[in-house]
């Protein structure tokens, strides 16, 4: 099948449990983007900043990016004057990065908190105690450049799906645990972004409503041709 069925098969299925679907376009070029585009899709998702920044002018305005992958507080810059939606906020630090930039640019930038979900060491995340710190501090109470929408978590890459249930689970509890929470006017839970191409539909069953999926609508990923 080609990008154009991709796109319409999983946003069908997305769309039956009221999730939307992120098309993941790293490494791949601004033309296979197009093609997703002219099928109707319109949120894409990229891992790295530079990648993003250069292939934001490129392509029609009404795009959402959303930055998927690490982000490092010195990038944030080049982001900042567009992004619609950063999925991997892990820090206060990171968030005091977000807001000045957001600050410079004018506009509100809507950000999501990464928990570490993964029983693997290279996933990045707050835990449990540091999610609720940074939700309920002072400092992140006062941000008038940064709205928090909600939580972000990768599950474990394993065959074991009752695994990977499990964690969906644990971060769907903790999302619906701090939706009925006080929060601060600038934090909702609205988003709950889980799933990739392997996993999506295990995170669709257990609540997210942003499935990110790459390789399964645009085909193996050109690395060569990534920043």
């Amino acid at each position: 099948m080609g990008i154009k069925d991709n796109i319409e098969k999983f946003r069908g299925e997305v769309n039956q449990f009221k999730a939307n679907l992120i098309a993941v376009s790293k490494t791949h070029p601004v033309e296979r983007i197009r093609e997703a585009y002219d099928a109707g899709q319109r949120i894409f998702g990229e891992n790295k900043v530079q990648e993003m920044a250069d292939k934001q002018p490129l392509l029609p305005a009404d795009i959402q990016w959303h930055l998927i992958g690490h982000l490092q507080r010195n990038k944030v810059k080049y982001i900042a004057p567009f992004v619609s939606l950063i999925h991997s906020v892990d820090s206060l630090r990171l968030l005091e990065e977000i807001n000045k930039q957001g600050q410079k640019a004018g506009r509100l930038i809507h950000c999501l908190l990464q928990v570490y979900i993964a029983k693997e060491e290279t996933k990045f995340g707050l835990d449990q105690t540091e999610l609720f710190d940074l939700i309920h501090s002072p400092e992140v109470a006062k941000m008038e450049f940064v709205k928090i929408n909600g939580l972000m978590g990768i599950a474990t890459l394993t065959e074991n799906q009752g695994q990977i249930r499990q964690e969906f689970k644990m971060l769907k509890s903790l999302f619906e645990s701090l939706k009925s929470s006080t929060l601060s006017p600038n934090i909702t839970m609205k988003e709950l972004s889980m799933g990739m191409s392997a996993d999506y539909k295990i995170a669709l069953e257990e609540g997210s409503t942003l499935v990110r999926i790459g390789t399964a609508i645009f085909g193996e990923r050109n690395y060569s041709a990534a920043h």
